[in-house]
């Protein structure tokens, strides 16, 4: 355990000129991403795909664009202590997510990376640093440290990555300490009678090949109407059969590597165990850590059906029959736990309804088209994503400026 002073103090500033400073610096770090990213790009690419990388570089623009709105819409006060643990995917969005734009109302905050990305964090945080000036800090402490010395100081704490994980930090927490949960849903995609089969397959693809599948917007479950099933799997696959394989950095490549071997490894556990139902791709190469785009169909889920969450170019089908079935299978159990996104196609008005309720929902188009960095995001599914304060937890869309302004005792204005 570090000696050193968990926070450091510093004389207090007008808040006023305070403001003023940190708008500026996030402007210069918008400026820097507009008109100098190759660095950037470059860097992303080790661990993203070429065209993943511009669109995190492209997220995080218009993120720092909204900044300013987005805290005057929610007006949550100051905080004096915010302690990040950070994901090891979209590392430059999450800066600004969880740092850049935080440090408008935040006098101090300290992250730690995933160690699978320490290095690039590292490097990103330290070329931004440059131009922001922010006190933002990175540790290398290890979690327990980081948990000692930051997390139970802080008065506002994220953490992204997996539920049983943060289960174990909340506990750790003390009333009055906000504590803000991101992780990952099913995000089922549902193809319903009257849908664009052909601009569906397109869309699935788009959202599920998406850094090569590590994305946690990425659906686990398709589900087709029996109706459908053959025509969209035969564009699916037809869409797919024109897909480029490359390395990250190639601007040509619809996918690369699986960078995260455990996602290789669950991947290929999955369709070794699913073997029967694949129809296209299927193909695993451990040396070069490359899995195919592939396509498996299954049985009709049910509330007991188990659906993995891939990191993956995995394409999970299966058909259903009728639509109050599947409302009730994809609002039950597990799929509750877990509801944060859905998107729907075609004509399905009572299961669009049913979901609803549980989850963001997309008509006709992808979880992508709304990824907005200044608006609540996530479901109503607990291990999606939560709000705590030591004394409630919440399951509901995620925004730090509106949760801390909601939710943090005394700390809306």
């Amino acid at each position: 355990m570090s000696s050193a002073p968990a926070w450091p103090t510093v004389a207090a500033e007008p808040e006023a000129s305070t403001d003023s400073r940190r708008a500026a610096a996030l402007h210069r770090v918008r400026d820097f991403l507009v008109n100098d990213a190759g660095t950037v790009h470059e860097l992303l690419c080790e661990i993203s795909t070429h065209s993943a990388a511009r669109y995190e570089i492209e997220s995080t623009i218009a993120t720092l664009d909204g900044a300013l709105d987005e805290v005057a819409a929610h007006r949550p006060g100051r905080v004096p202590r915010l302690a990040a643990f950070m994901p090891s995917n979209v590392i430059l969005y999450s800066y600004a997510l969880y740092l850049l734009v935080p440090a408008l109302y935040t006098d101090r905050l300290v992250f730690r990376p995933s160690s699978r990305v320490k290095d690039q964090m590292l490097r990103l945080h330290t070329l931004l640093a440059e131009r922001h000036g922010l006190p933002i800090t990175l540790t290398g402490a290890s979690q327990r440290e980081f948990v000692q010395d930051h997390v139970r100081p802080a008065d506002v704490v994220v953490f992204t990555g997996a539920y049983a994980n943060a289960e174990q930090i909340r506990a750790q927490l003390s009333p009055g300490q906000l504590f803000l949960f991101l992780g990952s849903g099913v995000n089922p995609f549902v193809v319903a009678p009257g849908a664009d089969v052909e601009q569906a397959a397109r869309d699935a693809i788009a959202v599920r090949v998406l850094n090569t599948g590590q994305d946690c917007l990425g659906p686990d479950l398709f589900s087709v109407h029996d109706s459908l099933l053959d025509p969209f799997v035969d564009a699916l696959v037809s869409e797919l059969k024109g897909l480029r394989y490359g390395p990250y950095s190639d601007p040509e490549a619809d996918f690369g590597p699986i960078f995260y071997e455990s996602a290789l490894e669950d991947g290929a556990q999955f369709l070794a165990r699913n073997r029967a139902g694949i129809v296209h791709g299927g193909h695993v190469d451990f040396r070069a850590r490359r899995l195919d785009p592939t396509v498996v169909v299954g049985a009709e889920v049910t509330p007991r059906t188990h659906v993995p969450e891939f990191f993956a170019p995995i394409f999970n089908i299966a058909g259903y029959r009728d639509e109050g079935a599947l409302a009730a299978t994809l609002t039950t159990g597990m799929f509750t736990e877990r509801a944060l996104g859905s998107s729907v196609y075609g004509h399905a008005p009572g299961l669009v309804a049913a979901l609803r309720r549980r989850t963001t929902v997309t008509l006709d188009t992808t979880l992508l088209s709304i990824d907005n960095g200044n608006a609540p995001f996530g479901g109503y599914g607990r291990m999606a994503n939560y709000i705590a304060d030591g004394e409630d937890v919440r399951a509901e869309p995620v925004l730090i400026s509106k949760a801390v302004a909601a939710y943090r005792p005394g700390a809306g204005r």
